[in-house]
């Protein structure tokens, strides 16, 4: 199974905002400390103000925070939510359901049952779980003590 890039983008701007604690967050923030588009980020920031995981704070010195205690956000919700399909197979989708065997297919079982161990085992975990090492993680994200990203290099000039 592989999850969008939209919901990859989702999980690291929750996650972002989680380790931002108090502080408002923009999206030229997030996206430098991931080294990803702002043009990106803002979709995924919308949609997840509508789904009503982020709140937005208009006008200068606005930005973006959680909506909700990161204890509160279930990780399997989120994947269910931003994720477009998860029909791994055509005869998961209704309007393709046609299949030769489908009728003694124990095939489409079996992959149900895989996708639903998928989301199951996303279910048991929540946003604060995943920004348990709070320290490495603000610190990998160049975090400073005063709760701001600082500027970054970039990932190709840390390589070097």
């Amino acid at each position: 199974m592989r999850l969008t890039v939209y919901t990859d983008y989702s999980l690291r701007v929750l996650m972002f905002l989680a380790l931002k604690r108090d502080g408002l967050a923009t999206i030229a923030e997030i996206a430098k400390a991931y080294d990803i588009s702002k043009n990106h980020l803002m979709k995924v920031a919308y949609q997840l103000g509508l789904a009503g995981y982020v709140e937005t704070v208009r006008g200068k010195g606005g930005g973006l925070r959680l909506a909700r205690a990161p204890r509160h956000i279930v990780i399997g919700e989120v994947v269910r939510r931003t994720e477009p399909d998860m029909t791994l197979v055509p005869c998961f989708a209704p309007d393709h359901a046609y299949c030769t065997i489908l009728p003694s297919c124990a095939l489409r079982g079996v992959l149900f049952k895989a996708r639903d161990a998928f989301l199951s085992a996303l279910d048991d975990h929540t946003l604060a779980d995943l920004v348990r090492p709070r320290a490495p993680l603000r610190n990998l994200l160049s975090f400073n003590s005063n709760e701001s990203a600082l500027p970054r290099t970039s990932r190709s000039a840390r390589r070097a």
